[in-house]
């Protein structure tokens, strides 16, 4: 990602950047025309389009190849767009919520039509593999479908009230406004879990993605906008503010801004949950994650080997949910290490839009240095590389071996996420004890069990079990379905989005009691007259 001085790179010139017909940028040109996208796009919408801050490039970290340049938003336009998101909500709150769901069904539509554009852009400006960039856009359109359901399904409470002529109702209402800063590494669905299930739910959205994928942001914002216009919807209701960190304290700070759902570092996510509190506003945390696979004496292990070589490899170790620690029982820890090793050696490292590649690049050359900094403290804290370990400088791009390293679980580099793929083994001998050093870490998002007994898995999901807001059984780490809701606790935030009662939080809950009986009996039986 660049930053351009616009007095030095004027509009015009902007305007008619060429791009060559040589293949890489050819299939650049072609993703971006078939999004509606130019090599110049405004990046702010309420609307209208517009645009009056800095000036991004935004980079293929494959090849270094500049993809396109998005003006990102000022600070009056970020507040100007605030008020007419608060605007927009004040209206749709009023339209009945299956209505509502009418429009996210025709947004659903209109995504799964743009499917592979979307998917390849991903791939193009994340890095991840085309597989998983696709499969990050039907994240979006089966969220879509969940919250269509949802429209009709908002359902409250009948409570007893213990008054003769009364009832008690538990009712929830639109919250109003509801910003989203989402993250690099899911530039589509993240944005999709949180807007589809606060649009059937009443309120508005503001969405800031990550600066270094804004063409994703806008080439989603252009599809939802013209289903808002087709509908003669106010464009507000999916407004876009792209920007850096000053638009994201902007957000967070503005107490029209009703409910701020943060996906990031926990550092940052820290800044903004005080940010929010301090005007008692709300905020939803998705932030890191140390997760770990626990591998017991009694499992399957082709299928253990094949689910923790996707947990640990896939997107290029750049998920939340990524497994950044392996637990082996000692009696399957030589012969699994050695199995795995051999399926990291097949691992072909790339081009993400290349067939049979499995691990892109990093998004970043900072995501190298962190990558680098964590093998030399594998190495400084007594631990062992087993397998990569290395930087691949030997082509354009950001690309690094995935590695497997050995190494004592409390060693501090082990301690922290390291958002690269660098997988930490460590030999256990009974399974209080791998619980125990599941739970160890600051961060509690994903951990899985591999077993076959039914007395560990109970145990495992139990109160003395792993302490993660998703604990699985004989699947990766990551993978996560939507009907669920995602979500840790601990330093991972405590939020949870997507599936089951996640969609509470995008609302108020309101206890309403109604008193028809002509007389005035007052609760716990006082007396006051």
């Amino acid at each position: 990602m660049f930053r351009i001085n616009k007095a030095a790179f004027p509009l015009k010139h902007r305007l008619c950047r060429q791009i060559s017909t040589s293949s890489p940028l050819r299939t650049t040109s072609v993703t971006l025309k078939a999004l509606g996208l130019d090599s110049y796009n405004l990046g702010v919408y309420n609307g209208q389009w517009g645009g009056n801050g800095d000036v991004i490039e935004t980079t293929n970290p494959a090849t270094g190849e500049v993809l396109g340049a998005v003006q990102q938003a000022s600070a009056r336009e970020v507040d100007e767009t605030i008020g007419k998101a608060a605007d927009a909500a004040r209206y749709w709150r009023t339209v009945p919520a299956p209505k509502r769901g009418e429009v996210v069904r025709q947004m659903r539509n209109a995504i799964a039509d743009k499917i592979e554009p979307l998917g390849r852009l991903v791939a193009l400006e994340m890095g991840k593999i085309m597989a998983e960039g696709v499969g990050e856009v039907q994240e979006y359109v089966d969220v879509a479908d969940y919250a269509v359901g949802l429209s009709r399904s908002l359902n409250g409470k009948v409570l007893p009230s213990e008054r003769a002529g009364h009832a008690m109702l538990e009712v929830w209402n639109p919250i109003g406004t509801v910003g989203v800063i989402s993250a690099f590494n899911f530039p589509v669905a993240v944005y999709g879990w949180n807007s589809a299930i606060s649009l059937v739910c009443g309120n508005s959205v503001i969405w800031k993605g990550a600066p270094t994928t804004s063409l994703t942001s806008v080439a989603v914002t252009k599809i939802l906008a013209e289903v808002l216009e087709a509908n003669a919807l106010p464009g507000a209701l999916c407004a876009l503010v792209c920007g850096g960190a000053e638009t994201g304290e902007q957000l967070a700070s503005d107490r029209r801004v009703d409910l701020l759902s943060f996906t990031g570092s926990t550092k940052v996510g820290r800044e903004v949950a005080l940010a929010v509190q301090t005007r008692f506003g709300r905020s939803l945390l998705e932030l890191g994650g140390n997760n770990a696979v626990i591998v017991h004496a009694d499992a399957d292990i082709d299928l253990a080997v094949r689910a923790v070589l996707f947990a640990a490899v896939g997107t290029a170790g750049q998920r939340c949910t990524t497994a950044r620690r392996l637990l082996l029982h000692d009696s399957i820890h030589d012969a699994f290490l050695e199995r795995l090793v051999a399926a990291y050696a097949q691992i072909k490292v790339g081009d993400p839009l290349q067939p049979g590649v499995l691990c892109g690049p990093l998004h970043t050359r900072a995501s190298i240095a962190a990558y680098e900094q964590g093998i030399a403290d594998v190495v400084a804290q007594g631990g062992r590389i087993l397998y990569g370990g290395k930087v691949l400088g030997d082509r354009p791009g950001n690309f690094v071996e995935p590695t497997v390293t050995s190494i004592s679980h409390d060693a501090p580099v082990v301690q922290r996420e390291i958002f690269a793929p660098i997988l930490h083994t460590i030999r256990y001998t009974n399974l209080d004890e791998a619980i125990a050093w599941n739970n160890e870490v600051a961060q509690g998002l994903s951990s899985s069990l591999f077993t076959s007994s039914p007395e560990h898995i109970f145990r495992w999901i139990g109160p003395e079990g792993s302490d993660c807001g998703i604990v699985n059984v004989n699947i990766p780490t990551n993978g996560a379905e939507i009907g669920g809701a995602f979500g840790g606790e601990k330093e991972t935030g405590g939020g949870r989005e997507s599936g089951s009662t996640a969609w509470q939080q995008y609302m108020r809950r309101q206890t309403c009691t109604i008193n028809f009986s002509g007389a005035l009996p007052l609760a716990q039986g006082i007396k006051f007259e």
